[in-house]
C-alpha cells in the first residue's frame, strides 16, 4: 500500500477517534493495523521461497551450500563449541552405591551440577524406588546417596571442590 493511502488511511481513523471520545473498538483496531502493515501474507520478506532461503528453511547464519569445504570447518567449530559448552569442567563421579557414572561440576560450596544419562537414571536404586512408589523422579531434588559419593570424591580429591576449568567462553 503506497505511504500516501495509508497516511490517509490512519487521518480518518484518528479523526473518527478523535470525534468518538470513547475508545476504538476491537473492528476499529484490527482495521488501522491491517491498514497500516498490509494484511498477512502481502510482505515478501516472509516468503518461505524468497531469495537466500532454499527449500523454504530458515537459518540464522549462511549455511555456505556454494562453498561445501567453508560448511564443513563451520560445522565442525559448531560442535566443538557445542562439546565445549556441554562438557567444560565435568567430572566423572560413580555413585558408591549403585555405581552409576554421571558427570559432576562444583559450581560453589551449595551448587553441584549433575549430567544425569539414561544408563546412570536406570541403574540408581533411589530413583527405582521412587518410580516403584510412583512419584515422578523428574521433581526429586537428587540422589542423597549421589550427593554422599560427590562429597567422597571431593574428600578423596578426585573432584574439584570448586570447578577451576575456565568457562568455556567464545576463546
Amino acid at each position: 500500500m503506497p505511504r500516501r493511502r495509508k497516511a490517509e488511511a490512519m487521518t480518518e481513523v484518528s479523526a473518527s477517534t478523535e470525534a468518538n471520545t470513547s475508545p476504538p473498538t476491537v473492528e476499529e483496531l484490527a482495521q488501522s493495523m491491517l491498514t497500516l502493515h498490509g494484511a498477512h501474507g502481502e510482505d515478501t520478506a516472509h516468503e518461505a521461497n524468497a531469495p537466500g532461503r532454499p527449500n523454504g528453511h530458515w537459518s540464522k547464519a549462511p549455511a555456505f551450500e556454494h562453498d561445501p569445504e567453508r560448511a564443513a570447518r563451520l560445522h565442525a567449530a559448531t560442535e566443538g563449541d557445542r562439546q565445549r559448552y556441554l562438557t567444560s569442567g565435568l567430572q566423572e563421579v560413580d555413585c558408591r552405591f549403585c555405581h552409576g557414572s554421571v558427570m559432576v561440576k562444583k559450581l560453589g560450596v551449595n551448587h553441584t551440577a549433575v549430567q544425569w544419562n539414561t544408563a546412570a537414571t536406570d541403574k540408581c536404586a533411589f530413583f527405582a524406588q521412587m518410580r516403584e512408589e510412583g512419584t515422578n523422579t523428574a521433581r526429586i531434588r537428587g540422589c542423597p546417596r549421589l550427593s554422599d559419593s560427590i562429597a567422597h570424591a571431593i574428600a578423596e580429591g578426585c573432584l574439584d571442590p570448586i570447578c577451576s576449568a575456565p568457562p568455556p567462553g567464545d576463546g
